[in-house]
């Protein structure tokens, strides 16, 4: 069924139908605005919500346990890009409320991510089907419920899985990102850092994993080991430890995710043919098992847009909504060095038209440096079994401006798919608590089969720019020519790798050869993988600014 082949509910043309005039015969009395006159606790939280320019529909207001669906909660489309959390406990209805966001952000032309990690939110490219329990929720909230698919591009990390391949090179994914990732220590991170130093001083492409052992096993070489004496040295057992590391994390089968062509995320950006966002959905349910993993390249993602956009301020709407699931796996035994890049990035990334919405059970899950930046809040339910619950509990409603609810009683009340709501208004201030029956997602509430996912990849044009890996000259084929050419003497084997820059320009010739056919320039010209070459053999620009968010060289462009 196409996007066209909409499937309207009886609740739908109910909803839609004109409301009897204000004050007339049997109708009943109105506020001014012209919805039925509310309770004056209720009239006053909902007139916060009462904004004039366009918004995304949450939900209708809930008070003292009844729906009030003239009560309409929302969200600035403005304030999209000042960030936002989504909690609750599992089951409560997390990701039908990211399916709701994601698909008005689309209709509206805005971009959005979603990483899938229960393999439940590809449906969103497929439209819903109608039931009792959608009929009823549309009719509560007076939401005019129409089934629609939603243009979707899909992805997965290193073609592990149903999508599109998502690689990082080493180099730009870069030392404080991989440490997360090897589980290395503060020390072991620090040396990481002066090997991914020493590589872009000496112009060493870091391409795969293999290129990384190449350059540790050099430096730690009789021929290689001075090379590093002036900069701190590299001990031989933070060496072995971050070898073994490595060794470890390919004999896991993770090898895949590094290599080119490297993921261009200004394919993030895009919109449809008929204008609306385009959603991009990473699969995740065949790494699931690999938090550190997914929840580390997923932030790789976001500081890779944010060193490639230009500032923008204030925009009408947002370039892209990016929405951050399993958030606590992100932080999750993450270094001061880590942590601090995260803040500076989520602070920074709002001028450039991203927002970002982190995805997890509690507030607490996110650090308060990171969680002060979130001005859009949906809490789902939680839940107050045991004594830690109740400490999350107490802790979630401290995080809350002030409101006519008791919100401890009311967050471990909500039904599912309800939730309590506080937003930046049109002019940046908090609006009143809301606790809010929200929207039924118009898109399928369910995965797609793999068939047709599968076939929605292949015939995506993205698939012929990353499906296919490259393994180029970069730097372990250079140790390996220098070490294999002769230098003779200790002297000349430590200049290997600069003994062989006169060998550089050939790079390109080797890269860029099928370039000779014009056709298909036409083709890779603003390709991810064109980018990705572009990079290795044109440019450092992107790792040095990687660098300055997430480690050593900080050179400015």
């Amino acid at each position: 069924m196409s996007d066209s082949e909409t499937v309207p509910s009886a609740t739908a043309k109910a909803a839609a139908e004109p409301m009897p005039p204000a004050n007339a015969p049997g109708s009943p009395p109105r506020a001014p605005g012209g919805a039925p006159a509310l309770p004056q606790r209720a009239l006053e939280i909902a007139a916060g919500y009462a904004f004039t320019g366009p918004a995304l529909d949450l939900g209708a207001l809930l008070w003292d346990g009844t729906c009030l669906p003239d009560a309409q909660i929302r969200i600035p489309l403005p304030m999209l890009n000042r960030h936002g959390l989504v909690a609750g406990a599992t089951g409560t209805g997390k990701t039908k409320t990211l399916q709701v966001i994601a698909e008005q952000l689309s209709a509206q032309g805005v971009p959005v991510f979603l990483a899938d990690v229960k393999g439940d939110v590809s449906g969103i490219s497929a439209p819903g089907v109608t039931n009792d329990r959608v009929a009823s929720r549309a009719a509560e909230v007076h939401q005019r419920w129409t089934a629609t698919g939603f243009p979707a591009e899909f992805y997965a990390l290193g073609g592990i899985g149903h999508g599109i391949p998502v690689r990082a090179t080493i180099t730009s994914f870069g030392p404080v990102l991989l440490s997360k990732v090897l589980r290395l220590n503060q020390t072991q991170e620090q040396s990481l850092g002066l090997i991914f130093h020493y590589a872009d001083q000496k112009g060493l492409e870091l391409v795969d994993l293999k290129d990384l052992r190449a350059v540790v096993a050099f430096l730690t070489s009789d021929e290689g080991r001075a090379e590093l004496k002036n900069i701190g040295g590299l001990s031989t057992a933070t060496a072995g430890v971050i070898l073994r590391s490595l060794t470890a994390f390919e004999a896991q089968g993770m090898a895949d995710f590094f290599g080119e062509p490297e993921f261009d995320t200004a394919e993030l950006l895009r919109t449809a043919a008929d204008g609306r966002g385009l959603v991009s959905v990473l699969e995740l349910p065949a790494v699931q098992d690999r938090p550190q993993l997914f929840s580390t390249f997923l932030m790789w993602l976001l500081a890779d847009l944010f060193h490639d956009l230009p500032e923008v301020g204030d925009v009408d709407k947002p370039k892209l909504v990016f929405f951050f699931d399993e958030a606590h796996l992100l932080f999750n035994d993450a270094s001061k060095a880590f942590l601090d890049a995260i803040t500076q990035t989520v602070r920074l990334i709002r001028s450039k038209g991203v927002g970002v919405f982190f995805v997890t059970q509690t507030p607490k899950d996110v650090p308060a440096d990171v969680l002060a930046q979130l001005g859009n809040r949906v809490q789902h339910a939680l839940r107050a079994f045991t004594p830690d619950d109740q400490k999350a509990l107490k802790a979630t409603v401290r995080t809350f401006p002030d409101s006519a609810y008791d919100l401890e009683e009311l967050l471990t009340g909500l039904g599912t798919g309800e939730a309590v709501v506080t937003v930046l208004s049109e002019k940046g201030a908090p609006t009143p608590v809301a606790a809010t029956r929200l929207r039924a997602p118009e898109s399928l509430m369910g995965p797609v089969d793999a068939a047709t996912l599968d076939r929605a990849v292949t015939e995506s044009p993205l698939h012929g720019r990353y499906a296919q890996a490259v393994d180029r000259e970069s730097a372990y084929e250079r140790l390996t020519a220098a070490r294999t050419s002769g230098g003779a003497g200790g002297a000349g084997g430590a200049k290997g790798p600069d003994e062989m820059k006169p060998a550089q320009p050939t790079k390109p010739a080797k890269v860029v050869k099928p370039k000779e056919d014009p056709s298909v320039v036409e083709q890779v010209v603003g390709s991810g993988m064109f980018k990705s070459l572009a990079r290795s053999v044109g440019t450092q620009i992107g790792r040095e600014i990687t660098r300055s968010l997430f480690g050593t060289a900080r050179r400015r462009r």
